[in-house]
């Protein structure tokens, strides 16, 4: 199949048919989709290192993990990294993933891969508050996109910057909200580490659910830096020691909120009644500890996809500033969060009776 064959089957120019299987932004979106999908159909597929040449474009998206990280192998990413080569196929792209070894490492495998020409744009996740990526990429001035938001706390952030997000913050809010319902009044919380984005958003989440209920925030119930089960536990077990303690928890993480579950163990207490635990991701361990943890999931096949798709339409000349989207979590409600059987006095009590024991 030749592309003046194409061109004469659909009843356009051989230009405009080009233009459009090259992303030009001057082709109509449904003439585009008219053109790929009839391409696809007649199997006509462009030479890779042609296209390249004429237009500049590679027609590759990329993301770099940082097999430094602690949670390198959260379960989100194989659903995430299949939404996204879905996403990028469809579109006849292809997905590019590399690792780096280190933060410091990242630049450096971002850079070779611009230099390479082996993608247009980047999926940049786990957005930090003060992100070096960013930065990198937006003086390069090549496309990206955004799993998450950045700048916390500046006075006009992102102004320019595509992204796609979960609102962490209400769905911390709501995890709150829930626990007053069920009559908690002394609720603790556990957060990510502070250098990123998000688990700022998700302890205003946690700020705002309290101050919605009429409750007084108290800074010795707020412990942060947890991101792994190890940690979850070590912040579990300071928040279960207070001279009063929650009869509730809610974990920025599910990793973190897993951890809770030996420090409950080892102290005598139900998880879900005795202590109420609630956490956030949705990932599939939440389902197989006793009892099952109550968790606000989150689609991450589909925020591969949106992802991909929006960073392709920003490769072919959308501004990013328009391409935007929140999405929300959705509450997969367990065992593991109910009404308080104790009070934060009697809970108290019965850890000191078991810890003399």
């Amino acid at each position: 199949m030749k592309l003046d064959e194409l061109a004469d089957h659909l009843g356009l120019s051989k230009s405009t048919v080009s233009r459009a299987l090259n992303g030009y932004s001057d082709i109509s979106e449904v003439t585009r989709k008219r053109v790929e999908v009839t391409a696809r159909k007649m199997g006509y597929r462009p030479l890779s290192h042609a296209q390249a040449i004429r237009t500049g474009k590679v027609r590759a998206i990329a993301m770099v993990i940082n097999s430094e990280e602690p949670d390198q192998h959260n379960p989100f990413l194989q659903d995430f990294l299949a939404g996204a080569c879905e996403a990028a196929s469809a579109s006849d792209w292809t997905m590019t993933i590399s690792t780096a070894k280190s933060g410091k490492d990242m630049l450096n495998v971002l850079g070779r891969l611009v230099e390479e020409r082996k993608a247009d744009g980047f999926i940049l996740p786990r957005t930090e508050v003060d992100d070096a990526r960013v930065k990198y990429l937006g003086e390069l001035k090549v496309p990206f996109i955004l799993y998450g938001r950045t700048e916390y706390g500046q006075s006009d952030p992102m102004d320019d910057m595509s992204w796609f997000d979960i609102s962490g913050e209400a769905a911390i809010r709501n995890a709150v909200v829930r626990l007053v319902n069920f009559g908690h009044s002394r609720i603790g919380y556990v957060g990510s580490d502070p250098k990123f984005n998000y688990s700022h958003l998700r302890r205003d989440g946690y700020l705002e659910g309290l101050k919605d209920a009429g409750l007084r925030d108290d800074p010795e119930l707020i412990r942060e830096g947890a991101r792994t089960r190890e940690e979850g536990a070590i912040e579990a077990r300071a928040l279960l020691k207070l001279d009063h303690p929650p009869t509730a928890m809610v974990f920025a993480t599910d990793l973190a909120a897993l951890g809770c579950y030996p420090v409950c163990a080892k102290l005598g207490l139900e998880i879900g009644k005795d202590v109420s635990i609630l956490g956030y991701d949705g990932i599939p361990e939440c389902q197989y500890v006793n009892p099952g943890l109550t968790t606000f999931s989150v689609d991450s096949r589909r925020a591969g996809e949106r992802l991909a798709t929006l960073l392709i339409r920003q490769t072919r000349g959308e501004e990013p500033a328009t391409l935007r989207e929140l999405s929300d979590a959705v509450l997969i409600a367990r065992e593991s969060d109910g009404p308080p059987r104790l009070t934060p006095e009697a809970l108290a009590r019965k850890i000191n009776l078991i810890q003399r024991s």
